[in-house]
């Protein structure tokens, strides 16, 4: 299956997003991509014991265009995760503001790594599969500012407890890897996968 490139966003038929995140989305709007169909994968996300973080993103991301892949033979499917990781310690995507809290206390003032798995099945079922890895170094958090975090609200499903592309940017004191990956969908490493599995971008 090809596509012809272009300077736009374009839909490309055939290319389905395995996910319910609005910012895998935009991310590929960026690099004027228009999935022809978004369809969450409704999968089992708890990790499996033992599973260090950069593990788990990739099972998952390969998981979840399965799935869906699965469901819909002869398409291209694009499938994400993104897993926060302290040591060999896999961070949750918080849905509690006391989760979120403690992630956050956690990484506070030290360094972590956000892994993000992508995986593409073409229209032949070969899949294809990278993760990026990305260093993030949050400063040292005064209680004022992570409460005035927390009563923000954008903690909420984010791996890790927060969202650098939101007010947590602004305790980001350094990174070193894929910004876009941090995000959700490292771009660089995704476009490759895209343009491997026949879509001409």
């Amino acid at each position: 299956m090809s596509t012809t490139a272009s300077s736009t966003p374009s839909l490309i038929p055939g290319l389905i997003l395995a996910s319910a995140s609005p910012r895998r989305l935009h991310l590929l709007d960026q690099i004027g991509i228009v999935p022809d169909q978004v369809i969450p994968a409704d999968i089992n996300e708890d990790p499996i014991p033992g599973e260090r973080p950069r593990g788990h993103a990739l099972r998952l991301a390969i998981e979840k265009a399965v799935h869906i892949s699965g469901l819909h033979p002869g398409n291209i499917v694009l499938g994400s995760d993104t897993v926060v990781g302290v040591g060999r310690r896999i961070l949750p995507k918080t849905e509690e503001r006391d989760e979120a809290e403690a992630c956050l206390r956690l990484m506070s003032g030290r360094a972590h790594r956000v892994f993000t798995g992508v995986a593409v099945i073409d229209a032949s079922g070969q899949i294809r599969s990278r993760v990026s890895e990305t260093r993030v170094k949050i400063k040292r958090l005064s209680d004022e500012e992570l409460k005035v975090y927390l009563d923000s609200g954008e903690w909420k499903g984010k791996a890790g407890g927060y969202g650098i592309q939101g007010r947590a940017g602004a305790m980001i004191a350094n990174l070193s890897g894929s910004y876009t990956g941090v995000v959700g969908l490292p771009l660089f490493e995704t476009r490759n996968l895209l343009t491997s599995s026949g879509i001409a971008l």
